[in-house]
């Protein structure tokens, strides 16, 4: 039944992902999307399956939105992929969600090299088993070269474990004698962060109907755009996707001051 689940559907090439661009402004494009990928237990408990058919098939779904995603000049994908809350879950979907996503990145790491995407990771190695962070290691060094789309998983990820971990990161420094108090700003604090080196996200996608952000991202959504929908994420298509950007394109995006039309 497991060899089953973790089949992956055979290939398809980044430019077999068909994506109706119709009416979307190309100078519209976000630089980084977010995605909460929520809903894939309760989509396959409503279909008949286990809980863990619908992790494999948003482990599809994710594949199919990063092809889009390349195709439309997007430039950073950032997926929650495992919270620090997940652990909480039975034990056997935990094992599952991490040998589906070890299967995951060792069946599609030729193809992501073969189209240029980037592969890195945000959250805490710690309490990870061996052969997660063998096989994250391995993508990482794998796909380092490559120039295209960045696909960030955040594995083992809270936006509150994050800030506490920049902090400590500070703290430390200040205490070594390395970074004077007055110095620390903005830029400091940011490169501390997992995502150092990432642009913040424009645009965060919530699938699965909530309207929370889950403690992802916390500090980097400060002035993202947010779009939600009920449907679940393995049904989330690239038609879905061009729609999320198109909403994001009529955002009236102030960054606290005034709208260019007020007078």
């Amino acid at each position: 039944m497991l060899n089953k689940l973790f089949k992956f559907q055979p290939n398809r090439k980044v430019s077999d992902v068909v994506v109706n661009t119709d009416g979307l402004d190309p100078d519209s494009i976000p630089r980084h999307i977010a995605i909460i990928m929520d809903g894939n237990g309760r989509w396959a408990k409503e279909k008949g399956h286990l809980r863990t058919y619908g992790h494999k098939v948003g482990a599809e779904t994710l594949k199919t939105i990063v092809k889009a995603s390349n195709n439309l000049g997007i430039e950073v994908i950032t997926a929650y992929a495992f919270s620090t809350e997940n652990w909480k879950r039975p034990i056997k979907e935990v094992n599952f969600i991490m040998e589906l996503i070890k299967r995951y990145l060792t069946a599609e790491i030729q193809e992501f090299k073969e189209f240029n995407v980037q592969i890195r990771f945000m959250g805490s190695r710690e309490d990870l088993p061996d052969f997660m962070n063998e096989t994250m290691d391995h993508a990482i060094k794998e796909t380092k070269d490559n120039t295209g789309i960045i696909l960030n998983l955040a594995i083992n990820y809270g936006g509150q474990a994050e800030i506490l971990h920049a902090a400590k990161s500070i703290a430390q420094q200040v205490a070594d004698g390395t970074l004077k108090i007055e110095d620390i700003d903005v830029p400091v604090f940011e490169n501390n962060l997992y995502s150092k080196g990432l642009p913040s996200p424009d645009l965060l996608i919530r699938t699965g109907g909530d309207l929370r952000v889950s403690n992802f991202l916390l500090w980097q959504i400060a002035y993202s755009e947010i779009w939600t929908t009920p449907v679940f994420w393995p049904d989330f298509t690239p038609d879905m996707l061009v729609e999320a950007i198109k909403a994001f394109k009529n955002r009236d995006r102030r960054y606290g001051g005034l709208s260019t039309d007020t007078a």
